[in-house]
């Protein structure tokens, strides 16, 4: 496949990516700072510093992950240099770990939100690590893609 090619299916990627990491962003705010308040308030006193502080986890998690897709827009905008998104800086952030214990004892709504945030980090995660070696990727669905664009 060429450069071009791979660089057009990952910036489809990245665009697709900061669309969804947008909308759950979105859904985290309003229910943590209205349905979710009234969960809160119904737990006990030490779950609801947990249920508190995996709210702060979502919202870590996703900003790791829109800073990281909004670098990798300024690369394909020419803004910063492939090299530049490699900077340690640059990166995608560790995302804070959340158990499966807690998880389970959090309302449903709660923990489909952090599940959710959990998942889409580590997607961009493999994302992330790819950039490091991407001439690697030598799958069989690569090489029918390579020939399929050697076609055209």
């Amino acid at each position: 496949m060429t450069e071009q090619a791979t660089s057009t299916i990952h910036r489809r990627l990245v665009d697709s990516l900061y669309v969804e990491a947008m909308v759950l962003a979105d859904e985290a705010r309003a229910y943590f700072d209205v349905v979710g308040r009234a969960e809160r308030d119904s737990l006990e006193a030490l779950s609801r510093v947990t249920f508190s502080c995996e709210s702060l986890k979502v919202t870590t998690r996703l900003m790791h992950i829109i800073a990281w897709l909004l670098t990798q827009r300024a690369v394909a905008a020419g803004e910063l240099t492939p090299g530049d998104a490699l900077s340690p800086a640059r990166r995608l952030g560790e995302a804070p770990e959340t158990e499966e214990g807690t998880l389970a004892s959090m309302p449903l709504q709660a923990r489909t939100i952090i599940a959710t945030s959990i998942e889409l980090h580590r997607r961009v995660a493999r994302l992330d690590t790819s950039l490091d070696d991407p001439a690697v990727d030598d799958s069989p669905a690569r090489r029918m893609l390579d020939r399929l664009s050697a076609s055209f």
